[in-house]
């Protein structure tokens, strides 16, 4: 009902369609129609008394500047959508010759990433979670580094997205748990270790069986591994997640929300499901001790956490001032430069060692 009646629709395979506009007078014309069918598909609609809202991305291109045959059009026209789905969705791009640049960067470190898991070239590096009340470590996070050969230190926000686009995230994702237990089985005092999981690995249908499996093989007591996931995990399919969490929970397995308080629906989550700690995220925990109101909603996360059984961690904590803040708000963990950088399994032990000396100076 957007279009006009020359306008042609198709439907190429999923969700995926193609709109064939066969002549146009400006681009601003194609702004409008884009605007249209953004607005018509985004009002919500009821489905057996559910109401049910979606959205749509759009890439746009347009030839002959675009490229000169169907085929070329269609590739142009699909580099603008990644680019409308890789800045947040729910809108429209047109295609610019960048784009081709940036997929090509993309497709290459797509290339280089499943060489590096092949060639086992990735390193996991941990940073050290404490009690900030008792002013000890209680465990660590572990988070996966990529020296490329030619490129030196890759960030990981910058290869965990193609990672997860591409599906490499399914053999990583593997690699790092059980390089993880397998580091964590051997440390002293039962300190627990904190792995991310993405939403990609939740729908693997042997995430039960690879992580019952790696405990077994470790060694390593289910309550000493501690998976963080993000509410994301919940908006692909919330239902499925939940039972995939429980069964967690039941071998053992304390579950952690990570970034909490980004989302518009965290505290719904929290009704959900029994979870064993909320990490604070580090944007609330950044500005602590200006006066700003983000002291007010660490203290309502720390609150929550408190009144519902669950253990308060604070992210980014870089400054002794936000660590006081921390202490006095009732926050139970905290992590971050002040505490530990990530450092490599070999400096594991340093660590430790040294956070075993300032306990005994303290007593």
């Amino acid at each position: 009902s957007s279009l006009r009646p020359a306008d042609e629709l198709a439907r190429l395979g999923g969700d995926e369609f193609a709109i064939m506009i066969p002549s146009l007078e400006s681009r601003a014309e194609l702004e409008v129609l884009a605007s249209r069918l953004v607005e018509a598909v985004v009002k919500p609609y009821e489905i057996d008394g559910y109401q049910i809202r979606t959205s749509i991305s759009i890439g746009i291109a347009i030839g002959p500047d675009d490229g000169n045959s169907a085929d070329d059009l269609l590739i142009a026209a699909d580099l603008a959508l990644y680019a409308v789905k890789a800045g947040g969705r729910g809108s429209y791009k047109f295609y610019q010759s960048s784009m081709s640049k940036e997929f090509n960067e993309r497709r290459q470190i797509e290339i280089d990433l499943r060489e590096a898991i092949e060639r086992n070239e990735l390193e996991l590096y941990y940073q050290p979670i404490v009690d900030l009340r008792r002013k000890v470590i209680t465990g660590f996070e572990a988070l996966v580094r990529w020296h490329h050969p030619v490129n030196g230190v890759v960030a990981p926000v910058t290869f965990i997205p193609v990672a997860e686009d591409s599906g490499l995230i399914l053999p990583l994702g593997e690699w790092v748990l059980a390089e993880a237990c397998r580091s964590a089985a051997k440390w002293p005092n039962d300190f627990k270790i904190a792995v991310n999981l993405s939403p990609v690995q939740f729908s693997d249908p042997n995430l039960l069986s690879t992580i019952e499996r790696m405990l077994a093989e470790t060694d390593l007591a289910p309550n000493r591994l501690e998976l963080e996931i993000t509410e994301r995990i919940f908006m692909d399919s919330g239902e499925v997640t939940l039972t995939t969490l429980r069964r967690l929970k039941q071998l053992g397995i304390r579950i952690s929300m990570d970034d909490f308080g980004t989302g518009y629906s965290s505290l719904s989550y929290l009704r959900s499901f029994p979870f064993d700690k909320i990490k604070v995220d580090r944007i609330f925990v950044s500005d602590l001790g200006e006066g700003t109101e983000h002291m007010v909603i660490v203290q309502a996360v720390v609150s929550i956490a408190n009144a519902l059984g669950m253990t308060a961690t604070a992210e980014g904590v870089e400054t002794d001032e936000q660590r006081q803040i921390l202490v006095g708000l009732g926050c139970d963990e905290a992590q971050g430069y002040l505490f530990g950088c990530p450092v490599p399994i070999a400096e594991v032990s340093e660590v430790i060692d040294k956070w075993a000396t300032v306990k005994t100076l303290a007593a």
